[in-house]
This record gives structure tokens, sequence and C-alpha cells, in this order.
């Protein structure tokens, strides 16, 4: 089993660096897939509200445990507070029923997944409950603050249900706003990040905050083409990149292994996703050897300033206040 290195949290916990994401896990295969992907060597599962399988995911612990292929404790599993759910009322209770889903006690790191907070949809009528309060094309903003919400996650950690908290597609601004109030800083902030899109500067930030950084999306659009994205029109997709596939010759490795060491070598912790069990050890054997300074720089060269993730790419332009 290939030995992956972890990333020291500022809460002192240890998080492995090269994790599985379930974004985008079918439900039918969910439970399988993570199951495969514990007897591959992960440990660290990737969830969210929002990708609508968490039950199958658990389900997939749940088995692996009872086989006693791996115990609770060694799993590091993460999962995401949807926009709906950011009033400070509604963090604990659909935490609560998060937890009940994965079937687990507690959230290794619990994930703020957007900057944006919209109005309170009741689970027992839609859940996931999506962008839109109808469940069709409204969106309608909550009022609570970033400061609301985050205490609200704070007090998370103080009652046992996640054990480290963090972030996810905050940028700068609102980083150093979070920061101003926080009791409990963030322990990661989770971003796309890729050679299309380094975010050297934001990066740089968060280490200095001391807060880990987790990319997602290493493989630039691939996770995305099926939403018909305009900044994929006459890209080279990162896996065919040339200058990519020539570094992967160089070392014997496939392209995906080379995205994936370009981001660990630099410190981040990654989460690729595959049902493909051999690709899934591909992925994880992506510490084992190193890319030299002249090729990091190189990849790092290929920056565009190439975002997918962001709503206004996928949904209507009502929806532009979210990102400026």
């Amino acid at each position: 089993m290939v030995a992956v290195p972890n990333i020291k949290l500022n809460s002192g916990a240890e998080m492995p660096q090269v994790g599985f994401g379930l974004w985008k896990v079918d439900n039918p295969v969910a439970a399988d897939t993570v199951y495969n992907a514990i007897k591959a060597g992960y440990r660290l599962f990737d969830g969210a509200c929002d990708y609508g399988n968490e039950v199958e995911c658990g389900q997939g612990v749940a088995r692996a445990i009872a086989e006693g292929i791996v115990k609770r404790e060694e799993l590091f599993i993460v999962s995401k507070l949807w926009n709906t759910f950011h009033d400070a009322e509604r963090v604990e209770p659909i935490v609560k029923k998060q937890l009940a889903d994965w079937g687990i006690d507690y959230f290794d790191l619990y994930i703020v997944h957007f900057p944006v907070a919209l109005e309170w949809v009741d689970p027992a009528v839609r859940y996931p409950p999506g962008w839109h309060v109808d469940g069709k094309d409204k969106v309608s903003r909550s009022k609570a603050t970033i400061q609301e919400t985050w205490g609200a996650m704070e007090g998370l950690v103080k009652s046992g249900l996640a054990k480290n908290i963090g972030v996810s597609n905050f940028q700068a601004q609102l980083l150093y706003d979070l920061l101003r109030h926080a009791t409990i800083p963030p322990a990661t902030l989770q971003i796309e990040h890729h050679p299309y899109l380094v975010q050297e500067e934001l990066i740089r930030l968060a280490k200095h905050e001391g807060i880990a950084v987790t990319a997602y999306s290493s493989f630039g659009s691939a996770s995305f083409d099926v939403f018909g994205m305009k900044q994929s029109v006459g890209l080279t997709p990162l896996l065919e990149n040339p200058t990519i596939k020539s570094i992967a010759e160089k070392h014997g490795k496939e392209p995906s292994q080379i995205l994936l060491r370009w981001a660990t070598q630099r410190g981040l912790a990654v989460i690729p996703k595959t049902t493909r069990e051999n690709v899934m050890a591909l992925n994880l054997d992506c510490t084992s050897f190193d890319l030299s300074e002249e090729e990091i720089a190189t990849i790092s060269g290929l920056d565009k300033g190439l975002r997918f993730n962001q709503p206004p790419n996928y949904f209507p332009t009502e929806m532009l206040w979210i990102f400026g």
C-alpha cells in the first residue's frame, strides 16, 4: 500500500495530503467506490451536502469498517455546509443530519462550501436544496454574515461534531474578514487549483496565516466539461497538454500524476476522484517521486487565470452578484 504523507493543521491534527473527492460520484456506485478507495489506501474522503451522495458514501465506509479494513479513527472524513444553511440556528441541525447520513459521530473537517448565504430550504422539502429556493429558478439571499456563520461553525468544534473547520472558495479579502473575528481560525482553505489557475498569491497568504490549502479540480476542466462552459472552447485539456505529457514521459508517469505532484510538492493537499480502481492507485501514488524546480516553474507558467467553478459559468445572469 502506498504511504501517504500527512499535513499538520493549525489545530495540531494531521490530515492526509492525498484524499479522494466525492463530487459527481453517482449514487448507484458511491458505496462501492468509497469501499474500493479505502481498500486502495485512501483515508481522506471529501464530501458535501450538495453532492447528494453522503448516505451511499457512508455505506461504503461502514462496509470497510465492518470488514476490519480500517477503523473510524484512521479515516479523515470531510463534509461541507451548503449555502442555504448559513443562518446560525441552521448550522448544527444540518450537520447532525449529515453525520446521520454518513453514519458517523463527527466530521474530521467541516467546511463552509461557498461564501454565499442563501435563504433556508427545509431538508424535508428538498435535499440537497441546490441554488434555487423554489427548486427552479428563484435565487433568494439570506442576511447571514460570515461572522454569524463562522461563530456557529466554531460551535461545532466545541460540541465535538467537527474536529476541525475550514472554508472553501474564499479569496484573500474574505479570509482577512473572517480572521478579524475568528476565535478558531480556519484549518484549511479549499480552492480550485490547477496549472491554468495557479492562484499563487492566495496560496502564499494562506500559508502565511497557517491555513493549509487543499486543491480541487487538479485536472482543470475535466470535471466541468459536462456544463459546456465557454472557457473550454479551444482549450487543450491539461491531461493532454504537451508540456504535461512531456514531463510525464520523462518521469515514466501519467499526466495525472504529474499534475498532482506539482501541487503536493508545493505543499498542497489534493482530492482527485475516479471510479476506476487502477487509476485510484495511480492518483494515490503521486508523492513517491519529485519534479525538478525547473519543471515546477514550467508547469506554473501555464497559468491563464482560468476559473471553472464559479456559478456565473452555469447559472443565469441573475446570479452574477455572488462573485462580484
